[in-house]
């Protein structure tokens, strides 16, 4: 692929473009809306506390003063807050540029959502799974739209066993769970492609990870505190696979962009390779279908 050390500058105008960016209060999240709002495109912060969101649009506007940034409410753990949120987009809006799935939650105590899923699968994955069900209409009728699902190395490790997928019949490992919803997020971004491959007016879509990036997510992790001033980019850095997931021109339909350096932790963003579990079509075919049952939205 072109462009071997890509960042911002590859981002061209963005002008009358509409992008919705999920858990932009901080982090990898909060960067990307300020690159792309700085890049004149119009960002709605997908986020659960609407005042935190409010001042991060103060302070990205006071950087950009003409900047166009639309802050909403979505709590991805409840699925009847992404209803609401994919209903507000679809009177507010009439295109959507790019859908960022970004949001999520990492090695946190063992809990439920509000509609009885895992915490992580449930909002890293079926959270986001909802909502981008809910705003393909949108995304089909906006010409050269995009999709780009959030991963990590932690997928890895994962081994989604989908006859416990909220974990109540195991002992619980939170960053088993973890990696599973990471890899549930590649079954989608891989499945979706696969879906949407001889559908000309669908959107591309793609997967991006940030390798390791310090960021508000790892705040359970007592390792990655430890170690992230030896590992770790900084998030100026991180971001660039996921922009470069959403913007870059040469991107094909199921492309996983991360940091080019050693074990994908740091570096420019490139092309990589996911495991060859991730590339399972049963596994894939099978969370698809109970992510449909269990959401109840339909593709």
């Amino acid at each position: 692929m072109a462009t071997l050390n890509w960042n911002t500058s590859n981002i061209t105008d963005q002008s009358g473009r509409v992008v919705i960016i999920t858990g932009a209060t901080s982090g990898l999240g909060k960067e990307a809306t300020k690159i792309l709002a700085g890049k004149n495109a119009t960002v709605v912060m997908a986020v659960r506390n609407t005042e935190k969101g409010a001042l991060v649009a103060t302070e990205l506007k006071s950087a950009f003063p003409s900047a166009k940034i639309d802050v909403r409410s979505l709590d991805l753990g409840s699925l009847s807050s992404v209803k609401d949120f994919a209903a507000g987009i679809h009177a507010a809006y009439d295109r959507l540029d790019i859908l960022i799935n970004n949001a999520g939650v990492m090695t946190c105590p063992y809990s439920k959502t509000e509609d009885d899923f895992e915490i992580q699968m449930g909002t890293n994955h079926f959270g986001h799974f909802a909502l981008t069900g809910l705003l393909m209409p949108l995304l089909t009728k906006t010409k050269a739209s995009r999709i780009v699902a959030t991963s990590s190395i932690a997928h890895k490790q994962g081994k989604i066993d989908l006859e416990d997928i909220n974990w109540e019949k195991r002992k619980y490992s939170t960053m088993q769970a973890y990696g599973d919803s990471k890899m549930a997020n590649l079954y989608f971004a891989y499945e979706l492609a696969s879906k949407l491959k001889d559908d000309p007016s669908a959107p591309l879509v793609t997967a991006a990870h940030p390798g390791w990036t310090s960021t508000e997510l790892q705040r359970h992790s007592i390792m990655f505190r430890l170690f992230n001033p030896l590992f770790s980019q900084n998030v100026a850095q991180g971001v660039l696979p996921t922009l470069r997931a959403a913007i870059d021109e040469h991107a094909k339909p199921g492309d996983y962009f991360g940091p080019s350096g050693f074990q994908e932790l740091k570096g420019s963003p490139v092309v990589v390779k996911s495991t060859g579990l991730s590339h399972s079509d049963a596994n894939a075919k099978k969370l698809w279908a109970l992510s449909e049952e269990m959401t109840g939205v339909q593709f």
